[in-house]
């Protein structure tokens, strides 16, 4: 934690020359950043995603980060993903224990982000959402808070100098993530996926650069229900 606390405000400054970035509906993140159980879900374009999150929030207290095992193998990136707050999970292989060991932290209150379309776009746009984070979301009884990243360029991607908004919405209560009748599981999960959705399409919409307005996307097929371990998580490789 003590690396942390070192590490952020340089990772801060160093981002802030290389990029422009601005935060907009930090009070949505404030509200939930009260002790309660909270799971911030965001779109997933660049590598660089969490840690443009963790400057935004500019939180002492360190949130959990669901990131990809092969991340890790490099021995430098695996030391800063760890004192980010990165934890590596195994995809595919029913990892339930580094799930259960992300929701009794955010059952205490430890803020964590993941990724519900699971991989990173190629074109900025939003795809199609897992299951992982609304199942973790439910076992903790957290709210969940949308988390839209905008960067100001053509392809939507991320590139050097360009102008970056990261975009929070009102928080999913965390009663409205419960799963009350496991015989509509599926329905209530899709419900949730739909509704996820909407907040982060809507955020894109409000908080888009001008002159770069979001087109009405092609609805996709919703993902198939997952098993309780999310194929949500961190940063993919190129």
């Amino acid at each position: 934690m003590l690396l942390y606390w070192i590490i952020l405000p340089i990772v801060w400054v160093l981002a802030r020359l290389v990029w422009r970035i601005e935060v907009i509906g930090l009070e949505h993140y404030k509200a939930v950043r009260d002790g309660r159980a909270y799971v911030i879900a965001s779109n997933h374009i660049a590598n660089l995603d969490p840690v443009f999150i963790a400057i935004a929030v500019m939180d002492w207290r360190r949130m959990c980060v669901l990131a990809k095992e092969e991340l890790f193998k490099n021995p430098f990136a695996g030391w800063f993903l760890r004192c980010m707050g990165a934890v590596s999970i195994e995809r595919g292989k029913g990892d339930t224990a580094t799930v259960e060991k992300v929701t009794n932290a955010c059952r205490k209150g430890i803020g964590v982000l993941i990724f519900p379309e699971g991989t990173r776009t190629k074109n900025g746009k939003l795809g199609i959402l897992k299951s992982g984070a609304f199942v973790i979301a439910a076992s903790a009884g957290a709210d969940m808070l949308p988390c839209r990243i905008i960067y100001n360029t053509k392809d939507g991607k991320l590139h050097p100098f360009c102008r970056i908004r990261v975009a929070f919405g009102p928080a999913i209560p965390a009663a409205e993530l419960q799963i009350t009748d496991a015989t509509h599981k599926v329905t209530a999960l899709r419900h949730m996926k739909s509704r996820l959705k909407t907040a982060l399409e809507t955020l894109l919409e409000e908080n888009a650069f001008e002159g770069r307005q979001p087109r009405p996307e092609a609805s996709q097929p919703e993902a198939a229900v997952q098993p309780p371990v999310p194929d949500a998580q961190g940063p993919a490789n190129p």
